[in-house]
């Protein structure tokens, strides 16, 4: 319902309420599912190992379900861990014999289900004004070029500042040396971030875009027309880190119970569950936001701020 709402051509205003509570309900379910892991825990790893031969080859690879959310979020394939002998998650679920499985058909259906949530979230920003521009204005590359200059600017204002603060006596100056080169990597990398060197050319400038306007929203977030998208890029963040929270807790419950073993279907274990925490990440632009962000001080002055007032605005 979240992702339909987003995929429209124009989303209300009014309808931002109600997709946050969609994602703040999402959020829960996944700490509801996490605390079932506790469940497993009652057991011994002898009581576990008593019956565990009986489960196999049966595998979380067949997760269905868990491969259906993935999909619906966001996550692309080249980010997936492979299962260790050349076979894709589809394959796990295809079944044996001629006939794929019901959980392989439902799978494949929603590969073609269009777009993700993120697909969906990064056209929403990318149409979100910035210094009261959109896309359709003739000049709006030259505008959003002078906010993410003006950003970047006070960003590198912001890291002097920083490192002067943490500077101190009894630093030898190789260790001066080594902080002042941390912050200077910081401002290089928020420039290639917001300029988006990561990305391939001809999508440089679009993925540009939807960067700048997630940090456009979480910057002025007072302002009226913000905050409601403000509030959804948070629910965000609260929904994807419930989900890791939910694979790391997965990993450290198998681990408690039977160690770093081979898993049941051929995985890798609690190695891989621990790759899938720290790779499978949907909303990476939402989250790197948040180390580009200034004080609300040091922020350089929205131009057009008239613009963001309480209007029945639509984009």
């Amino acid at each position: 319902a979240v992702r339909d709402l987003f995929a429209q051509d124009l989303v209300p205003e009014q309808s931002l309420a109600s997709a946050a509570r969609g994602l703040a309900r999402i959020a829960e379910l996944f700490k509801q599912a996490s605390g079932h892991f506790a469940l497993m825990e009652t057991m011994t790893t002898r009581d576990y190992l008593a019956f565990r031969d009986k489960l196999s080859p049966a595998s979380g690879f067949q997760s269905a379900q868990l491969r259906e959310i993935e999909i619906l979020m966001g996550l692309r394939d080249e980010q997936r861990i492979g299962l260790g002998h050349g076979g894709s998650y589809l394959d796990a679920l295809r079944g044996t014999g001629d006939k794929p499985s019901p959980a392989y058909a439902r799978v494949k259906s929603r590969l073609e289900d269009t777009p993700s949530l993120r697909d969906a979230m990064d056209e929403w920003l990318y149409r979100t004004p910035i210094q009261g521009s959109s896309p359709s204005d003739d000049d709006d590359d030259d505008v959003v070029a002078d906010f993410c200059e003006a950003y970047l600017a006070a960003h590198a204002s912001e890291m002097n500042r920083a490192a002067r603060f943490a500077r101190h006596e009894g630093l030898s100056d190789e260790d001066i040396e080594r902080l002042n080169a941390r912050y200077e990597r910081a401002g290089e990398s928020a420039r290639d971030f917001l300029h988006a060197k990561d990305a391939h050319e001809g999508e440089r400038a679009r993925r540009r875009r939807i960067r700048a306007a997630a940090l456009f929203v979480e910057s002025y977030r007072e302002l009226p027309l913000l905050a409601w998208p403000r509030e959804i890029m948070d629910s965000i963040v609260k929904l994807e880190q419930a989900a890791v929270v939910f694979r790391q807790r997965h990993a450290r419950m198998v681990e408690r119970v039977i160690g770093r073993r081979t898993g049941t279907g051929g995985s890798a274990g609690v190695d891989y569950l621990d790759q899938t925490a720290l790779r499978y990440r949907v909303f990476d632009d939402v989250w790197a936001v948040r180390t580009l962000q200034l004080r609300e001080a040091a922020l350089p002055p929205v131009a057009n701020a008239e613009f963001y007032g309480l209007v029945a605005e639509r984009y």
